[in-house]
């Protein structure tokens, strides 16, 4: 790593920090704004922009993990089938980012942002709403959760098959451009097997560490990692992630929700822009 090279990108460091506060105060994927932010300010090749937006967002969920497992809030028996789906899938979305077209691999990320922008407004219209009866199996064993401040969470374990397909799918996605996992699975989780919304962000953030550990590994593997511009963002997500709990619920969910997916389907639309006008 050329030391000049890495002094002139300090400014990514406060860039990172705001990043992340955003990214954890609303619950949403750091990654998402990262990867583009790589991409269009930074000026990485777009294989380059998803390693270095995966190892930067897997520091920041590894603090979320170990918060979540101190409060024992962490379905682990959940966790336990959908990594079986998820590190392969993800080691393989890693592989495949570095032998797709540069060119293609940017139109793919700014149609992704636009299908994840639509998952969150989904997800956002779906809260509140009372969950269908049908898909509860009332022979189903019951899956029950003791968190450590005292609350009980029981819930009766849904058709793990389908979670983990649609694992295997957000983590292949998220290997190949840094996101869709924890979009995903936190929505199937609350949506589709009804566990409760705590114990379902919990389950997912610990997946999602897990599958990134390996999918920016494989990166890293597959090509020199931007360490000139890690070097200052993984400090600035460390920093974020201190600050961004504590302004989560300062702004209704439902409009921080909404306002992020605008957020996402503009930044689409400016990753295809460049590409074409490239």
């Amino acid at each position: 790593m050329d030391s000049s090279q890495a002094l002139e990108m300090w400014w990514v460091l406060p860039v990172s920090v705001c990043i992340a506060t955003l990214a954890l105060s609303s619950g949403i994927s750091g990654a998402l704004f990262f990867s583009p932010f790589f991409l269009l300010a930074v000026g990485l090749q777009p294989a380059q922009a998803i390693g270095a937006g995966l190892m930067t967002e897997l520091f920041g969920t590894i603090f979320g993990s170990l918060n979540y497992m101190r409060q024992r809030v962490i379905d682990f028996q959940t966790v336990r089938f959908l990594l079986m789906a998820s590190v392969p899938a993800g080691i393989a979305g890693a592989f495949l980012a570095h032998r797709i077209e540069p060119g293609v691999l940017q139109i793919v990320l700014g149609i992704a942002l636009f299908v994840l922008a639509l998952i969150v407004l989904y997800h956002s219209t779906q809260k509140g709403k009372q969950p269908t009866s049908l898909v509860l199996d009332q022979s189903r064993r019951t899956t029950l959760i003791r968190a450590r401040d005292g609350n009980t969470y029981s819930y009766r374990t849904c058709n793990r098959s389908i979670g983990v397909t649609l694992a295997g799918i957000g983590a292949f996605l998220t290997g190949l451009m840094s996101a869709g996992l924890p979009e995903i699975t936190t929505t199937q989780l609350m949506l589709r097997c009804h566990i409760p919304p705590r114990v379902a962000v919990a389950t997912a953030i610990f997946v999602l560490t897990v599958t990134v550990f390996f999918a920016a590994g494989s990166h890293a593997l597959v090509a020199e990692p931007a360490w000139y511009v890690v070097v200052w963002s993984i400090p600035g997500v460390i920093v974020g992630a201190q600050i961004g709990p504590r302004l989560a619920g300062k702004v209704p969910e439902h409009i921080a929700e909404r306002v992020l997916a605008t957020l996402f389907l503009a930044i689409g639309i400016l990753v295809i822009v460049v590409q074409l006008l490239d």
